[in-house]
């Protein structure tokens, strides 16, 4: 038996629920009934495990065996794990998952434009930061690209990959997650950098309630970018304010990294490379960093890690 167990009909309903808050937004830039159907598909189809050893690569598992029967995986599948024994983040750094967190992937066929694609990572960020402050208010916030972190301490880091089946080469992104919610152990090395829901309210949550929300969350900013994109190519423009792209806007107010002293790296807790100033970020999400010459460049890919001053 799972503790972790949403069904597609919860997902739906909060799905729902968000689509009627927008609803009751009159000067609302986007149109809820266009994003709720091109987001819908996300969760449902959930599959539940008690352990796997990583989300990921069952997803990859699952997409080629139903190519191998001729069929293709339904887009918006969500595996889920209670834990896992092997679960990797970025740059192959090993990830704690114990029971009571928020472990799984996404599947999602590749349809969007390379232009949409590029918001993926921080739509992402921006549906978890929603759920989390559902429990914490502004305490959570988003670390570029798509770190939670709730008063200083990462909750919930996101993997996102793209894959090609090899039987009909039909393209997918992957979206792994793991979210600390009643875990309350970490490794040695990530004592005070990391953080639980449960040791933040001091009192465990539902975890199937949680997932639930943060699919929802998650299917509503994915029909964010189909709502974008179709706008965009309509020469409508987007929805965000002066213009930018809606997802970019929402992750700017949730994001507390414009502003920061930074240090950047490919790798940045093992492969440093400089720091800077995180002075904005550009229409694609990418990170512009003022070096202390002066000199400004952008990044679209690594990470960063924030300096006191």
């Amino acid at each position: 038996m799972v503790d972790n167990n949403p069904s597609p009909e919860m997902v739906l309903d909060y799905l729902r629920a968000e689509q009627q808050s927008v609803l009751r937004q009159l000067s609302s830039p986007i149109d809820p009934s266009d994003v709720f159907r091109y987001g819908a598909c996300i969760g449902t189809s959930i599959k539940v495990h008690s352990t796997l050893p990583r989300a990921m690569e069952h997803a990859r598992t699952l997409i080629n065996d139903i190519a191998r029967n001729k069929r293709s995986v339904a887009t918006g599948t969500v595996i889920l794990a209670d834990s896992m024994t092997q679960s990797k983040g970025r740059f192959s750094r090993s990830w704690h998952a114990p029971d009571g967190g928020v472990w799984g992937c996404l599947i999602h066929g590749n349809n969007l434009l390379p232009e949409s694609r590029h918001f993926i990572p921080m739509a992402t960020g921006v549906a978890c930061c929603e759920t989390v402050r559902q429990y914490v208010g502004d305490a959570a916030t988003l670390r570029w690209v798509n770190d939670v972190l709730v008063s200083g301490q990462k909750l919930a880091g996101f993997l996102v990959e793209s894959y090609t089946e090899p039987i009909h080469s039909e393209e997918f992104t992957l979206v792994g997650f793991g979210i600390n919610i009643n875990n309350s152990s970490f490794p040695k090395e990530l004592a005070g950098l990391a953080l639980s829901l449960k040791q933040f309210l001091r009192h465990s949550i539902d975890l199937s309630d949680f997932t639930a929300r943060f699919l929802a969350k998650l299917a509503w900013n994915f029909g964010l970018l189909y709502h974008e994109e179709a706008k965009h190519l309509k020469g409508d423009g987007y929805s965000g304010q002066d213009g930018e792209h809606f997802i970019l806007s929402r992750w700017k107010q949730l994001s507390d990294t414009i502003g920061q002293d930074v240090v950047y790296g490919f790798d940045v807790m093992t492969a440093p490379q400089y720091a800077g100033y995180a002075c904005g970020v550009d229409e694609s999400g990418g990170l512009v960093i003022q070096l202390p010459d002066g000199y400004k460049k952008t990044e679209y890919s690594g990470e960063v890690r924030y300096q006191t001053r």
